[in-house]
Formats: structure tokens, C-alpha cells, sequence
């Protein structure tokens, strides 16, 4: 059962991957170059989908079984990234409903704004070209403040400089770690299903107020006052 409806209108905050970008068809095509360098065949594209939430790390996990203590991790980490930033948005685009949900947040007066895991030099150039660098009240990324999520300093952090409470926060994201920051925070958590789960992710489990099927679903969950 969701948790009781808090009132929360001051601002709407996004996860990147997964949430308010489908940035996965460029993430695995990245992993199927460096499979095919190999004389590796790319692995099907949904069993790599719910790993993308996890970034180079989660990518590195399906595509090579490495863990960030391996050794060989951080020069296919490096290689990996490198190949990801050449075609960074080539198939990449926002989830579908996102530009609508931005679009009435922004007529209601309501901030929004992205706060991921994501690198600067990756996040900072994806949203530009996907046309909504300069709409964001704030971007914050995993290498802005000093611990990424699960901690919850990214979402003080995205707070300061919008100049709104936590409390006042929604915070919209595909995995665990999204909804543990946001609750660590004291925001408004909502999960978003439309995202980047793996068969063995339970939603209802994350401790989330709500869950969404769709992006617009989230302004079900403000208040008629930011009307």
C-alpha cells in the first residue's frame, strides 16, 4: 500500500538513466562495441537493460562479471566510457511523457531539475542535447557532492541550490538506491516502473510514498494547490 499523501509542491527531482532518459540503447550499443572488438557477440539488449541504472559499473557487471575491486575493471571502465562519450545521444531520448510532465511543471511554477550518478562530463552534454540543459532549476551529478546516492548529500546538495526544502521535494527514480536517498533526505519518494527494473526488482519493497506507470502519473501526486 503507498504511504499517506504528503503535500509536497516545491519542486519535482528526476534520476537520469532510467527515469527521465532512455539513455539504455546507447549504453549497450557502447558494450557491444567493446564485445565485438573481442570477437564477442553483444548480448540481447533487454538481459542488459537494468543494469544501465548502474552506470559503467552495472554495464561492466554484465557484459565482463567484473566488480570495481577486480583489476581489470578500471581500464575497461576507462575504455568503456570513452566509447560511451563518442556516441553519447545517438539513439537516447526522454522517456515518453517527460516532456509533457516537465511542460506542466513548468506552467504550474513548480522547479524541477535532474540529480544522478551520472558523471558531469556525460550528464551535463546528454541534456543539452536533449534539449533540456538549460530548462533545469539544478544538476546535480555523482561526481557533485562528496558521497553519491544512496546518500542523501546529492539531494541536500540539488536543494541548496533551488532553494527548496526537502520536505517540499519529490524525488522520481528506478532503483533502490533513488528512493533510499530521497527518504534519507526526508522528500517524497516516487518509483518509477517504467524504468530500468530487472525481474528481480520489487518496487514495493523500496519504502517509496508512491509508484508511477507512466511520468505524467506523477502529478497525481501534487497538490491542486501548485495548480
Amino acid at each position: 500500500m503507498p504511504k499517506p499523501h504528503p503535500a509536497r509542491d516545491g519542486a519535482v527531482l528526476f534520476d537520469l538513466d532510467g527515469t527521465f532518459a532512455d539513455t539504455a540503447p546507447d549504453m549497450v550499443a557502447a558494450l557491444t562495441k567493446m564485445l565485438n572488438a573481442r570477437d564477442r557477440d553483444g548480448l540481447p539488449f533487454e538481459q542488459v537493460r537494468p543494469f544501465c541504472s548502474y552506470g559503467a559499473r552495472g554495464i561492466l557487471k554484465v557484459g565482463f562479471d567484473l566488480e570495481p575491486q577486480d583489476a581489470a575493471f578500471e581500464p575497461l571502465r576507462t575504455e568503456y566510457l570513452a566509447i560511451y562519450a563518442a556516441a553519447l545521444v545517438e539513439q537516447t531520448v526522454p522517456f515518453p511523457g517527460i516532456p509533457d510532465l516537465v511542460d506542466a511543471l513548468e506552467a504550474r511554477g513548480v522547479p524541477w531539475g535532474i540529480v544522478t550518478n551520472k558523471a558531469t562530463d556525460l550528464t551535463l552534454p546528454l541534456m543539452e542535447q536533449i534539449g533540456f540543459l538549460d530548462r533545469a532549476a539544478c544538476i546535480v551529478c555523482g561526481d557533485t557532492a562528496a558521497r553519491p546516492k544512496p546518500h542523501p548529500d546529492p539531494m541536500f546538495h540539488a536543494c541548496e541550490l533551488i532553494a527548496v526544502e526537502p520536505a517540499r521535494c519529490w524525488y522520481l527514480g528506478d532503483a533502490e538506491r533513488d528512493i533510499r536517498a530521497g527518504l534519507a533526505a526526508g522528500m517524497g519518494t516516487l518509483a518509477a516502473l517504467f524504468g530500468y527494473l530487472g525481474p528481480d526488482d520489487d518496487a514495493s519493497t523500496w519504502g517509496a510514498h508512491g509508484m508511477v506507470d507512466h511520468p505524467l502519473d506523477v502529478l497525481s501526486w501534487l497538490p491542486e494547490s501548485a495548480d
